[in-house]
């Protein structure tokens, strides 16, 4: 066994005779010696830690397999997947007027009709649950508490077919949100909600007014609050170059409100990057930013230890699947025609079919396996498989080409590792080094921190 390509290194904090190794395959981090690092590379790594390193995606038979093993990676997570990512519309219609919205440029479209979501969920049932497989379904818009109707129409059918297995989501700009109606659609299996708070009030009513200009922080505010303990409540929020040093002071606003740590789900904080028209894509955008703004790392990283030092929970850097690459999730319209991404929504040459004449596969036009001619070599290719087709259709038009990521990477990866690392200290486990025979001394193991569980952040 030999050190995996795809593991990136950096000094140990407070340890300078030690590395950090990060498996980008697995999320893993580990702490070595030089000597374990030099050994791994070498394939001379006694078999005690041969047999850690390996387990948590270190390691690799030769360099030819794992070549075999990353051309086959969604190949293999299709295959054992039974677990189906929807995302649907309830409608286009919204009552904020964002001035960066991703939809803003597109035309408004009327609102899921019956018949449409009768035939979705016909379709989930049909496909999915009846199948046994577990189904996240993200309700979407515009505005999807518009048409809270609408939710419980397609809810309760697939709560009662599909029981545990049928998981429901609302991505909401959370001015709606009520706990009248949470209860409601709690009881219908909607778990959890992610609302947008692009700052500060000042800053946030600038960016996310109602439509006659009025703000909408101090609404959201009292939804989140209303319904924190009836479903989960995720954060996030769209910074510019001019906004992101704010951000703190929303974090010390939401802990004054009471929106602790233990009451939110994730908080997650991404740059307001370019879509159609000069629009952004403001939710999904996990794996989806564009790299090449010089202050977009310094800005990532100071809210990332930001968030950490409040105490709120942040992702954590792991391998990544994006929808495109995945069999079974898809993203419907209002009007039923699917595509394999809700940013491609409306563009035209990217609709995979529709609910009433059913699915034709994945248009070429997505670059699905575009990082196969591109990214074998990049230890960073687990992260981001080619970055994120969205950004490369908003740059030059069309999905021709990956959107690297390397740059980006390069300057914020070994932070967040650092911090990863940090983080977990108190669930290590130590492991002999192979230079040594008897258990090892503080500091001189192998130290593995555990990688996350999934397939992925996508």
């Amino acid at each position: 066994m030999i050190l995996s390509r795809y593991v990136t290194s950096y000094l140990c904090p407070n340890s300078p005779d030690h590395l950090l190794l990060f498996a980008c395959r697995t999320g893993a981090v580990v702490r070595v010696p030089q000597s374990t690092l030099e050994a791994a590379r070498s394939g001379t790594l006694s078999q005690s830690a041969a047999e850690v390193l390996e387990k948590h995606g270190f390691l690799t038979l030769d360099r030819a397999t794992e070549r075999e093993e990353m051309l086959g990676w969604f190949d293999r997570i299709n295959a054992r997947r039974r677990r189906a990512g929807i995302v649907a519309v309830m409608t286009r219609r919204c009552n904020l007027a964002c001035p960066y919205c991703f939809e803003g440029g597109q035309v408004p479209g009327a609102d899921m009709g019956e018949e449409t979501a009768g035939l979705l969920v016909a379709m989930i049932e049909r496909e999915y649950l009846a199948k046994g497989w577990r189904v996240d379904l993200d309700f979407y818009g515009g505005e999807p508490l518009l048409r809270p109707d609408l939710i419980r129409r397609i809810a309760a059918p697939l709560k009662a077919a599909g029981g545990d297995l049928f998981h429901g989501h609302l991505v909401s700009n959370g001015t709606l949100l009520n706990r009248k109606v949470m209860t409601e659609l709690a009881d219908l299996g909607i778990e959890s909600v992610k609302v947008t708070l692009d700052g500060p009030p000042r800053v946030h009513d600038r960016y996310r007014p109602y439509g006659g200009g009025v703000g909408s922080f101090y609404d959201i505010l009292r939804g989140m609050g209303e319904v924190a303990d009836l479903v989960t409540v995720h954060v996030g929020g769209n910074f510019t170059q001019e906004t992101w040093r704010e951000y703190p002071a929303l974090l010390d606003l939401l802990l004054a409100e009471g929106l602790t740590p233990d009451r939110l789900g994730t908080v997650r904080f991404t740059p307001a990057v370019g879509g159609k028209g000069g629009k952004a894509l403001s939710h999904f955008a996990e794996g989806c930013a564009t790299c090449d703004e010089p202050w977009l790392a310094e800005a990532e990283l100071t809210l990332r230890d930001e968030l950490v030092k409040r105490g709120f929970r942040v992702p954590k850097p792991g391998p990544f699947s994006c929808m495109i690459e995945l069999a079974s999730d898809l993203a419907v319209d209002a009007d039923g025609t699917c595509y394999k991404c809700p940013a491609f929504m409306g563009h035209e040459g990217y609709a995979v079919g529709d609910l009433r004449d059913g699915l034709t596969g994945i248009a070429p036009a997505y670059g699905r396996d575009v990082w196969k001619e591109e990214c074998l070599e990049c230890a960073y290719l687990p992260l981001c498989f080619g970055g994120c087709r969205y950004m490369k259709l908003a740059e030059v038009g069309a999905v021709g080409a990956v959107s690297c990521q390397r740059e980006y990477l390069d300057a914020t990866l070994e932070a967040m590792v650092r911090g990863k690392f940090v983080l977990r200290q108190a669930a290590q486990v130590n492991y002999p080094s192979p230079a040594l025979r008897a258990p090892s001394p503080p500091g001189r193991g192998v130290t593995v921190s555990p990688r996350p569980e999934g397939e992925g952040q996508g």
